[in-house]
Order: C-alpha cells, then structure tokens, then sequence
C-alpha cells in the first residue's frame, strides 16, 4: 500500500513538473478592421490613408467597405497595397470608364470616328429579357471590365473571409429597401453592385434582388466588421459635413444634402464603435470630381488626414503587441496578386458567324494565352461591329490556368448617336444618327443621318454584307448650305447650294487601321442663290446648275492614338477621282482627274509634346473644271464645309486657290495636366494653274495658335491666326466633337 502511495506521489510531482515547464500559451491577438466609406471619386482619400496605416505598422485582419469604399477595400484585400492602388487610381481614364466609352484601338476608322462625333450614344434591344437589362443611365461596362481585370485570380464564386483578408461589403436591394451584405459570390458583382448609383447605372440582378449604392442603406459599414470579429475598428470616412442653411440656395446643393443625409443610416452608431476615425477633408470635391488634379489632392489629403492620427495608430500597434519592426518585415512580405494566364475562351448565345468572325480577328487559336485586355477588345468589336447589345465575360480557374466566357446576350435592334456642337462660323450644329443592324446576308443594315444647322444634310446609307470583309454600300445624301467664299481675305462669293448624291461602293474593305472604297458616284447641283463680290475677276468661275457621275478609290490608314490630339502614330488619306458628265467625258473634253493626299506622322518627344509633320495637296488634271469642284483652303478641318476642303494655318474662312495647290504643315502640341493642349501651327503652300509652274508661284505662309481642353464631349477651345493670302487676322473658337 505504501508503494502505491509513493507511486501516486511520484507520478503527481512528475506531471507537475511537466505541466510547469510548458510555456504558457500567448492569447490570441485582437483582430483589427479598417472600415471604407462611400463617397465616389472622394473615395481615392482612403488609399492615401491606407498607406499611413501600413507605414504605422498596424496590421489588417478584416476590411469593410461601401460603394468607392468596397472597390478600394476588395483590392486591398486580395493583396494590392497602397501604393498598387495609388498607381492604379492615377493610370485610369476615368471618363471612358465612367461614360463607358469604347476603347476602339483596334477597332475600324469608321468606328472611332463615330465616336469621336457624338456626345451620346446608346444602343436599344427589343428582346424578350429587354427589361432587365435597364434601370440606369449608364451600364457600367467598362467598371465591370476594369474589375474582372483587376480580381482576375478571384473570379470564381469565392467565400470573401477565405480572401488574403477577409473583406464585405454593402449593397442596397431596392425591392424592399433593405442592406444586403456580400460575404460571398463574385467579387467583381459585389464591387460593382455596392457603387452602383441609383437611376445612373444600371442596377445589378441577383436572383429577385435588384441591388444599387450600399450607402443607400450602410455607408460606413462598422457594424458589418464587427460582426466579422472585429475588436479594433480603424474608421475612414470621406463624407461631406452638412452644407449650412446659407448655402443651400442651389438645386444642385439641395439635391447634394438630401443624398448626404440618407446615406447617414446607422453612422452615429457605427461612429460609436470606431477606435480610430480618420475623416478626410473633402472639401471643393464631389462624387464626380475624377480629374488628375482632384485624385492627386484627395490622395494627399487621405495621408493628412491619417497622418494626423498617427499617436493613435501606433497606440493600437502597441496594444496588440507588435514592435515596429515585426510589422515592417510582415509588410515587406505582402505582394500584389499574381494572376494566371487566360488559356482557353469560351463563347454563350452568339452565332457561329459571329464567333468565327471574332476567333478569326482577334486570332484566338488553341492553346495561345492572352490577357483580359484582349477580352475587352473582343467585346468592343462585338458592341461595336456585330451589334451585340450588352456583351460579358467571366473567368474562371481551371487545371491549365483560366478560361474566359464570353456571354454574347441579346444584339442591338437600333443604335443612337447623337452630336451637338458651337463654333464661330456656323453657330450651333445638331447631328443625330441611327443606324439599325440586320446583318444578313440579304437585307442591308440601314444608317440614317439628320444634320440641322447652317450645313442641312441628310443621308441614308444601306449596306450588304455578303462576307466579312466585303461590304458593299449603297448611299443617297441630300446637302444645303450657304457658303462664303474669299479672295485674299475680301468676299468673293456668297451662294446657297443644294446638292443630291447617289453613290455605290463596291468595295467596301476594313481591316482595324485600314480602310479601302471604291465605286461610283452621282452628284447634282443647284445653286438657287448667287452673289459676286465687287471684284471686277472673280477666281472660281460661273457656278451653274449641272452634274457629275464619277469613279473613285480611297485609301485611308490611320494609327494614331488619339482623335484629335495625337501623340504617337500616322494617318494618311489618298484619294482618286475621275469626273464627267456622261460616265465618259466632261463637256466633251477629257474628264477631270482629282488626286489628293494628306499624310501626317506624330513624333513624340516626350511623354507631353510631340511634332506633327504633315503633307498634303490636291491635284486637278483637266481642261474642264467645274467652280463647284474648285480647290478651296481654310478652317481647321479637312471637308468640314465642303468635300474638297482642306485646312491651313493662319486662314479661317474658305480662300480659293489654284487647280494645283500642295502644302506643308508642321505643328508643335504641348499637353498640360490630363486634357489641356496648346498648339503651334505653321504651314507653307504652293499653288500654280499648272503643276510645272508650282515653285514659280508665291509662297503662302500661314501660323496660328491654339488652345483646347479634351473634354467628353469633344474638344474646347479657340484659335488665333495670320496669314499672307489674307493678310488679317482670326479668331476661331470651336466647342464639341466635329462633325
């Protein structure tokens, strides 16, 4: 029994020693949140203050966010830093994305000068689910783009606390008007959902929830974190103090309060639970404010504001323990995420046609990879070319890399454009177009275009397609137009014409930068209206009732990078044409040859100036020339009032010239900040009634100076200018896209 005892005893003090020399077990460390409120482009300020949070040494466990704030957050939390987002902030072209503008880089000429004359366009599906495609002003397919881009390795339906760190956010369904969290699903659907403004973008359908702006309903979400365990809360908030009664004299900032004040569901509560609230100081920026210069000061003022707080941030570091160091090489650890290569696409709801016209163009064959950009690319061409109403794309994981399914949808019955622009010379102009794609083999696609204005036109253009390439094209237009013409600055003609053209394009060939016609032509005149100036010779000659049947081949390339302000790439127009009266000859003589050309390259020399080189001219061969197809220079566009037109520096109204006329052009363009420019043009030009005699003809000179905003709706700005063939100067202000 004794034994027994002393065993006992033994094995006590043993498993007592044991058990002491254990280390004692460290508790669990507090989980941190940072909390993202809504607030638009205001929203940039929580980047800003993210990277103060990551210089303090404060880890991130949980992170919550709405509208701006849950796309900030969702890539925070997949394992973009700060300074990853500051980059991603400034390098977007946040109007394309916003006005979910097409990005036509690859796209025919064709369409990105379509896109380049209208202020609006928007494409109407009459399909069965038509309904619910709608609910806002804006689609937000670019955004949607830009996300799946950007969460490329997170696309399949994923649980968000299995994310690098775990993340929410905060949608509103408009059913029943109530908050719906996402915890799981797509992370791109639940970014775009939580920011979707209502009435100005579309809503987004899950199931029987129609979902917009969480700030509806939760702006500053801490109560979600909380909920996630959450038990330090670090707070920022871009929210606008309330406007004082004094102020509140605008519609505008009526309507701003009144949107202020219901997104302030639930704050004070939230407020209540955050340990640390950093609030940015918005101050002179709204939800719309995007440009360069508003995302560069909210991004410092996000580090102000959080820089501020920097007691408080390294009090919470310490409370959970962690010395300065520790943190930094936890942080040095953290990567952007690394996404795998797109290795196989798959198309829904499109035609064999379709999706054989795409592989084709795009040249997607088996086992190539490709990136999200050439996804995008191939959407645009979809929209765009094939006429789909509202195309998508997913990706998802597989054994191999990533597969991308392309969801054509339902195509367009009718797309509408629409231009409105002001300048000096004609006042206000409106263009409006439809265009109805059948794209049959049989029934043409129909394009109808209203111009009102000084310059009243109307045109109807029915094209074939009987193969991808060929696009054979019918057109009837019908101008009116009051013009000016001028001889060495003093008015030479005023008359009113009227003009009726028939034209058959043959060939009709597209291949992105290139673009070839050829076919026939009729055209009509009718001058109902006359006046010559006191000149006692007048340059152009009789202007008389007649018309012309013609033969023509154009070839146009352009590869420039922007529209109106290129600064890298070419473009060249060339033109054949041959002129009579009888399919044969012009008033019995020869008919007349037209030859004209315009050739432009930009030479970037730095990443804001660039020289613009260019050549250009027009040669009339003949013994007959009609007035009506006389050489005219002026303005600042090729064709703006007139066919033949071309531009020259230093001249604004139309001059006439001689059958023979070639010049050069060399223009200097500065950029300043994202969208200003300043150009300096300077153009030499050669004329003679013969081509022989055109360097023994005076030299024209010409310079103007010019400044321009690129706005959305086309370029802002005016022009002064002087040159020796009218020897005065201009002035010429022009607002919108040019058409």
């Amino acid at each position: 029994m004794k034994s027994v005892w002393m065993t006992c005893l033994m094995t006590a003090l043993l498993v007592g020693q044991v058990a002491m020399a254990q280390p004692e077990q460290a508790a669990p460390r507090k989980k941190v949140a940072v909390v993202l409120s809504g607030g638009g482009a205001k929203g940039v300020g929580h980047v800003g203050a993210l990277k103060v949070i990551e210089r303090a040494g404060v880890p991130i466990d949980i992170i919550t966010g709405t509208s701006m704030g849950s796309i900030v957050g969702g890539l925070y939390a997949i394992g973009y830093h700060a300074d990853a987002l500051d980059s991603i902030v400034r390098h977007q072209d946040w109007n394309a994305l916003i006005l979910d503008r097409e990005d036509l880089s690859r796209q025919s000429i064709e369409e990105r000068q379509r896109q380049n004359s209208y202020i609006i366009s928007t494409g109407l599906s009459f399909s069965k689910d038509r309904r619910l495609k709608g609910g806002g002003i804006i689609r937000g397919k670019n955004l949607h783009s830009l996300f799946e881009r950007l969460v490329a390795g997170y696309s399949d339906s994923i649980d968000f606390n299995q994310l690098p760190i775990p993340f929410a956010c905060v949608a509103t369904n408009l059913v029943d008007f109530t908050e719906y969290d996402f915890h799981s699903g797509y992370l791109a659907q639940a970014m775009r959902a939580s920011m979707a403004i209502p009435a100005v973008f579309t809503p987004v359908r899950i199931d029987s929830m129609v979902l917009v702006d969480g700030g509806m309903r939760n702006n500053y979400p801490a109560d979600l974190a909380r909920r996630m365990g959450a038990d330090i809360i670090i707070g920022i908030s871009v929210t606008d103090n309330p406007i004082p009664a004094d102020e509140l004299d605008k519609p505008s900032n009526i309507l701003m309060q009144i949107l202020d004040i219901n997104t302030k569901n639930k704050y004070q509560e939230n407020l209540a639970i955050t340990d640390v609230m950093i609030k940015v100081d918005t101050k002179g920026y709204t939800a719309a404010s995007f440009t360069s210069q508003a995302l560069d000061t909210l991004l410092r003022r996000g580090e102000e504001a959080a820089m501020a707080h920097w007691d408080e941030l390294a009090q919470v570091r310490q409370r959970l323990g962690l010395s300065q160091a520790a943190v930094n090489v936890a942080s040095g650890s953290r990567h952007n995420p690394a996404f795998p290569a797109i290795t196989n696409v798959e198309f829904t709801n499109i035609g064999s046609f379709d999706e054989k016209y795409i592989r084709s163009k795009f040249h997607l064959h088996q086992g190539d990879t490709i990136d999200t950009r050439r996804i995008e690319q191939m959407l645009t061409a979809m929209r765009s070319v094939l006429f789909y109403q509202d195309p998508t794309y997913h990706l998802t994981k597989t054994d191999g890399g990533m597969k991308a399914i392309v969801n054509a949808g339902p195509k367009k019955t009718t797309q509408l454009n629409l231009g409105v622009r002001f300048d000096t010379e004609e006042m206000v102009a409106l263009q409006v177009n439809g265009n109805f794609p059948l794209r049959k083999s049989v029934l043409p696609d129909v394009d109808l275009t209203l111009r009102l204005g000084m310059r009243i036109m109307a045109r109807l253009d029915l094209t074939f397609y009987p193969g991808r390439l060929l696009r054979p094209t019918l057109s009837y237009a019908f101008h009116r137009d009051e013009i000016n013409i001028y001889e060495q600055g003093d008015k030479d003609y005023n008359f009113t014409y009227n003009q009726h053209a028939v034209e058959l394009s043959l060939l009709n060939f597209n291949v992105r930068n290139f673009n070839v016609v050829a076919g026939l032509r009729w055209d009509n005149y009718h001058f109902p209206h006359v006046l010559r100036g006191e000149q006692t010779h007048h340059t152009i000659g009789d202007l008389s009732n007649g018309h012309y049947y013609s033969y023509y081949a154009r070839v146009n390339y352009n590869s420039e990078d922007n529209w109106y302000f290129p600064s890298r790439g070419s473009k060249l127009n060339a033109q054949f044409a041959y002129y009579t009266d009888n399919f044969a000859r012009l008033n019995d003589q020869p008919g007349l040859s037209d030859v004209s050309v315009m050739w432009r390259m930009s030479m970037p020399f730095s990443h804001r100036f660039t020289l613009q080189p260019m050549l250009y001219g027009r040669l009339l061969f003949g013994e007959e020339r009609p007035a009506i197809l006389s050489n005219l220079i002026g303005g600042e566009w090729f064709g703006h009032r007139v066919f033949q037109q071309q531009p020259f520096a230093g001249v604004n109204y139309l001059e006439h010239v001689d059958p023979f006329f070639v010049a050069m052009q060399l223009q200097a363009q500065q950029r300043f900040g994202r969208n200003h420019y300043f150009l300096l043009r300077a153009a030499v030009g050669q004329q003679a009634m013969e081509i022989g005699e055109l360097l023994d003809s005076r030299t024209l000179l010409g310079g103007s100076f010019s400044y321009y905003y690129d706005a959305v709706f086309g370029p802002l700005g005016a022009s002064v200018g002087y040159s020796n063939k009218t020897k005065q100067p201009y002035f010429y202000i022009n607002l919108g896209y040019v058409f």
